[in-house]
């Protein structure tokens, strides 16, 4: 039973209204209908064998060129035979690149580093590859962690650094010199840097930089691996498609894990890939909506909290008090769903950055999403014990 639906079931019993769910960042919005029709068009294909844990060369070479044009990478950078790895979703191959890369037998390199909150794969995979997990407190400000307090002393016992940038929950990216510093601190310490980069295309200023980008100013992709999904990019998140890329020699000891582990990607869901991964238009217009869905917050909970667009992504992340109070108060009196901020986070170093707030994924449709806004407002109206405090807190991505 997850966090959510446990919350939930120790609620008094909601309204008779149709639940909105903002609890899970699960897109809901219409597949494109390219990638409908490539799917349909390949269900008899390779039906009789046994997929390639690489995956097809159209398929690499259709992700590399996506990459190439969207990082800005030099002509021949980015291998799709050496440098790229396709996965049946970044969940997946987030969980296990910790099992790769991590020897449960080393005590020097027992840490693994990642933001807090964070998107919850990290910890777990952190435990199951007998490493212990380092929490690096967000900045309430900025919104990730402020990498460059790391001590020496926990780089040198680090084998794995978890990055997520755009963030989940906070939707703060990470800049170039930023990213360059954290692919040097990598090299020099020989941690693996693991960017989960999922949300990069959900943005509306101005697309995030990516560390492939980076790693070409530097000629090297040594260290770095970047990790990106169709779940977010192309609202297919039942088609479990992603890819990772990076450093070659990693990527040859994640292929072996993963042959071992029969993780292959079925031919219909990679000839949908393709056609995904080489269009451009329905992106485009996933932005459009989820930027319409961002307006709507801002006209609708505006009086109540400060809503700004994030660099990335498609999470609110408000400071609400009591978090797990509010989600349980919301979800009695107005039959919404959103996920209490502790969930996602741990009390490190003494603090909590999730406690006081609640994560609302708005993934649904616009005119769902515009109804459970609604709600959380008229809820935000009629809190009897609302102090002023929480009603005028603000959220910066």
């Amino acid at each position: 039973m997850s966090a959510c639906v446990g919350y939930s079931r120790m609620c008094a019993r909601p309204p008779a209204l149709p639940l909105v769910d903002f609890s899970i960042g699960e897109p809901r919005q219409q597949a494109p209908e390219l990638v409908a029709r490539a799917l349909t068009a390949s269900l008899q294909q390779g039906l009789a064998e046994y997929p390639k844990v690489l995956g097809e060369p159209a398929l690499r070479q259709a992700i590399a060129a996506w990459t190439s044009r969207r990082f800005t990478l030099p002509t021949g950078f980015l291998d799709p035979d050496r440098c790229i790895l396709p996965v049946n979703g970044t969940r997946e191959a987030l969980f296990s690149i910790a099992q790769t890369v991590i020897n449960p037998c080393q005590d020097v390199k027992s840490l693994v580093l990642m933001p807090n909150p964070f998107y919850q794969i990290y910890e777990g995979a952190a435990l199951l590859a007998g490493a212990k997990p380092h929490y690096l407190n967000c900045d309430p400000g900025s919104g990730q962690p402020d990498f460059r307090a790391i001590p020496e002393s926990v780089w040198e016992r680090s084998a794995l650094l978890y990055v997520n940038s755009p963030h989940n929950p906070t939707g703060a990216a990470l800049g170039g010199e930023e990213l360059a510093w954290l692919v040097g601190q990598a090299r020099r310490f020989g941690v693996v840097l693991a960017v989960d980069e999922c949300y990069t295309e959900i943005y509306f200023r101005g697309p995030p930089t990516g560390v492939l980008s980076v790693a070409a100013q530097t000629g090297s992709l040594d260290s770095v691996l970047s990790f990106h999904s169709l779940s977010k990019r192309s609202s297919i998140p039942g088609a479990r498609s992603g890819f990772v890329a990076g450093d070659p020699a990693i990527l040859a000891q994640f292929l072996r894990y993963r042959t071992y582990l029969g993780a292959a990607m079925p031919p219909f869901i990679q000839a949908a890939s393709r056609a995904a991964w080489s269009d451009e238009e329905h992106v485009v217009e996933s932005r459009r909506s989820y930027a319409r869905k961002f307006a709507a917050a801002r006209d609708i909970l505006g009086e109540h909290l400060d809503i700004q667009l994030p660099d990335g992504g498609f999470y609110l992340w408000p400071e609400v008090g009591d978090g797990e109070a509010f989600a349980r108060e919301l979800y009695a009196a107005e039959h919404v769903r959103c996920l209490p901020g502790a969930y996602l986070a741990r009390e490190a170093h003494g603090l909590h950055p999730g406690h006081d707030r609640v994560r609302i994924a708005l993934v649904g449709s616009e005119a769902e999403c515009i109804e459970g806004l609604q709600r959380i407002r008229r809820f935000l109206d009629n809190r009897p014990h609302a102090s002023s405090q929480e009603k005028e807190s603000a959220w910066h991505s």
